[in-house]
């Protein structure tokens, strides 16, 4: 059994360090990697993504990581992933890892993905240039998200799983208000899970959401943003899969250090 802790959205500032260390450390306890699913900072600056450093460096468990919309606030992306690169974290933006625990080999592919919302009722490549770039900005996400997923299938993973940002389904953003689900996720993303495959699908973003959903092809998808999952981060329990089986993903949590 693979033990994937998650969360997103922790929103990180200069007067959170040391929220989530105490919590964290317990991880190898309880985990053989850890995923970050963006809106790791408050605003994107250099300084706040300092403070994640410090909350992740040396955990001794992987650390895999996708950017978030708040991650980019300050223009300064490259920078952000940097620090938390020196810190030991692997950051994704359209690519995978693959981090080996006890024999094991956990493959992530991960994007911050973008908006666009669900079938049925989404953005098309219509109209206006400024339009038709949203929808192919989130095309191309959803893109190297599969050819990530594709790549991973190639290198003989034990599970596969991926890491966004924004939701590939509507499901886990029931109790967001309808009218900003297009700006919440992308049904592009899902398409891009269901046929490269995966064993799992993680995001945040959505912070009124739910945490569990599924897409059409049956990969379970969950939404870990912390005011979600109310605790610093959740365990799934991923078993060992044979070449083409899915997974189940039960979970356990930790709870953040005085809250309730």
């Amino acid at each position: 059994m693979i033990r994937v802790a998650a969360v997103g959205d922790i929103h990180l500032g200069p007067d959170s360090q040391g929220a989530l260390r105490p919590s964290f450390e317990r991880l190898p306890e309880t985990a053989d990697v850890l995923l970050l699913a963006g809106d790791l900072t408050r605003h994107g600056t250099v300084a706040e993504a300092r403070v994640v450093a410090g909350e992740i460096r040396d955990l001794g468990v992987p650390v895999v990581a996708v950017l978030g919309n708040h991650d980019h606030h300050d223009d300064h992306p490259e920078e952000v992933s940097a620090v938390l690169r020196a810190a030991g974290a692997h950051v994704l933006e359209g690519e995978s890892t693959v981090v080996g625990v006890d024999g094991a080999r956990i493959g992530v592919a991960g994007t911050k993905g973008f908006g666009g919302g669900f079938v049925g009722r989404c953005a098309g490549e219509f109209g206006e240039p400024i339009m038709k770039e949203f929808v192919r900005y989130s095309r191309r996400c959803a893109d190297a998200l599969r050819r990530s997923l594709e790549d991973l299938d190639q290198r003989e993973c034990d599970v596969r799983i991926a890491l966004t940002h924004f939701s590939p389904v509507p499901d886990t953003l029931a109790g967001e208000p309808p009218e900003i689900f297009p700006f919440l996720g992308s049904y592009l993303l899902a398409e891009a899970i269901d046929t490269a495959g995966a064993d799992l699908a993680v995001h945040g973003h959505a912070h009124m959401g739910t945490e569990h959903g599924m897409t059409s092809g049956g990969v379970k998808v969950r939404n870990v943003a912390q005011p979600v999952i109310g605790r610093a981060f959740h365990v799934y329990h991923l078993p060992v899969r044979e070449r083409g089986a899915g997974a189940s993903a039960d979970r356990v949590g930790a709870a953040v250090p005085g809250a309730s």
